[in-house]
């Protein structure tokens, strides 16, 4: 299992910019998806050794300008350059969090804040992805399908080791990658805490784990739409976004909105509520 998050991290971002944005011609033949080496290099103005070095994880002490400078090239959002600066300090074993348990009791305030949520299903998630607090309607939602089950409930686990999760989630794939980039998010076995959690599912899962962990970064998608196959009410498609909480919660809100009209239909008939109480938002 790699170790070399911040390699990992670089070069699946470089993988993923276009010649075209950076200024470059497209050409043909290109074998090569993304930038190329020497092209990262030279628009950051460093060697393509070094470039290598960090990719291979032969040098993980990059200097501040650096790392600029390579977020600049790779077109980083601002939270992408956050984590990258995070894991350049976890990749020296180090972790502003420390071994700080996972946050497990909800603030009054946030409490109050999901139950003015209802109907919406809604989730208050730690950063192992144990399941903290949730809405009527989030346990409506996920209930019949196995997900609260657990002391506490944990949506990693859930998703790898429970075979109901590979039902309910027709895109199962791209659910499990969610999952795993959640835990890889800064930076990953550094903390106790989620590093036992990886070696959990790492035993129990094997390579649909294992081969994630080591193809997949962190930070995962904010928003999106997400289908689950509920047992009463049928395939739903379920707009989600993310809402982070303060950095001494440690948590993050996840809210659930119908994405199409047959899915506003279905959760009005799961909440016994009117017609039209969850409308459909465009995912």
């Amino acid at each position: 299992m790699t170790d070399n998050e911040l390699g990992l991290f670089l070069r699946r971002r470089r993988e993923a910019v276009s010649p075209a944005e950076v200024g470059l011609p497209t050409g043909h033949g290109r074998r090569t998806p993304g930038l190329r080496r020497s092209e990262l290099a030279t628009l950051a103005g460093v060697s393509v050794e070094y470039v290598t070095r960090l990719e291979q994880g032969r040098d993980r002490r990059p200097s501040p300008e650096v790392l600029a400078a390579l977020a600049d090239v790779l077109r980083l959002a601002p939270n992408e350059r956050i984590h990258l600066y995070r894991l350049t300090k976890g990749a020296n074993g180090f972790s502003c969090l420390g071994d700080a348990a996972p946050a497990r009791t909800p603030r009054s305030t946030v409490l109050a804040l999901l139950h003015r949520l209802e109907p919406a299903p809604a989730v208050l998630l730690n950063r192992v992805t144990d399941l903290v607090a949730h809405t009527a309607g989030y346990a409506r939602l996920v209930g019949p399908i196995g997900q609260l089950d657990g002391s506490p409930p944990n949506l990693a686990r859930f998703v790898f080791t429970d075979p109901r999760a590979r039902a309910a989630y027709p895109d199962w794939d791209r659910v499990a990658d969610e999952a795993v980039a959640t835990l890889k998010e800064g930076p990953f076995r550094v903390n106790r805490f989620v590093a036992t959690l990886a070696d959990e599912l790492t035993i129990a899962a094997g390579e649909a784990f294992v081969g994630r962990v080591e193809t997949v970064s962190g930070l995962p998608r904010a928003s999106g739409v997400v289908r689950l196959v509920h047992p009463e009410a049928g395939e739903l498609r379920l707009a989600y976004e993310t809402l982070e909480l303060p950095v001494d919660d440690d948590q993050r809100l996840v809210v659930y909105l119908p994405a199409d009209e047959a899915t506003s239909a279905a959760l009005d008939s799961l909440t016994g509520r009117r017609p039209g109480a969850l409308r459909a938002v465009s995912g």
